[in-house]
């Protein structure tokens, strides 16, 4: 029988390693390699949320380019992890992605909102329509909750979260329909809207979208199909004409995201 040779070899080492107290070349490296996805991870989670959370406080207008080497030295990373969150921004209806030219706040022209909330108004009736025929009590209990953390993070002063979960509630009564392909299609008009709100609303605009939420889980929770459908168009109405023309002040990328890092 032939000597088991490799056998041999790797006993020999994992045995000298154990005796180094240090671990294998190999296993050395595959450790090294997940702390260096992990830290990939969390990089690129935390630039993802400061650029969402610099746009929704208006630190961003529409138009600022993205531009991929200033954010690779702001956040001491690759390109590779940049283009994630950017094309993850751009799934959202966040950012433009532009051929030859690179990455831009999304800055959807007064024609295509217009076209956007019309299509909206369209979709979320139907939704309305299907909820309010479908969902129980279990899940418009979950709305409540959702339109409750809305007005406390609004309360709080919590703009970033306030807007998110103004967004989320749209996405929410959506998800009760269990059309996936509606959802998504839903998922970028409302990030693409929302973004549009929270840039141009003026400063100070006390856009209390969740009382408008609450009139709509209201008529649900009565059995009124038509009339929560004639509070959201009503909703839906209100949030186009908080959007007013686009300033023309132009911010420094570095300044926005670069500060404490």
């Amino acid at each position: 029988m032939a000597p088991q040779t490799g056998f041999f070899i790797e006993s020999m080492s994992m045995n000298k390693a154990s005796k180094t107290g240090r671990a294998p070349a190999a296993t050395q490296g595959r450790a090294a390699a997940a702390r260096d996805r992990e830290t990939s991870g969390a990089v690129e989670e935390r630039m993802y949320q400061d650029i969402y959370d610099a746009i929704m406080e208006h630190r961003l207008p529409p138009r600022t380019k993205l531009t991929e080497q200033t954010l690779c030295q702001i956040y001491d990373t690759a390109r590779h992890t940049v283009r994630k969150v950017l094309s993850r921004l751009a799934s959202e209806g966040m950012v433009d992605l532009e051929a030859n030219r690179g990455a831009f706040i999304a800055s959807p022209s007064h024609a295509e909102v217009r076209d956007m909330f019309e299509l909206r108004n369209i979709l979320e009736h139907a939704v309305l329509d299907k909820v309010g025929r479908e969902a129980g009590t279990r899940q418009i209990a979950g709305l409540r909750r959702m339109v409750e953390e809305e007005r406390e993070s609004y309360l709080s002063g919590d703009r970033p979260r306030w807007i998110r979960l103004s967004a989320q509630f749209h996405l929410a009564l959506a998800e009760l329909t269990g059309n996936v392909l509606l959802v998504e299609t839903l998922r970028k008009l409302v990030s693409r809207t929302t973004l549009m709100i929270a840039k141009t609303e003026a400063p100070g605009h006390n856009a209390c979208s969740f009382d408008e939420h609450e009139t709509v889980l209201q008529a649900l929770e009565s059995g009124d199909v038509e009339a929560a459908q004639e509070h959201m168009a009503h909703h839906l109405h209100l949030c186009e004409d908080r959007v007013r023309p686009d300033a023309d002040d132009q911010f420094d990328l570095r300044a926005v995201l670069g500060k404490g890092l």
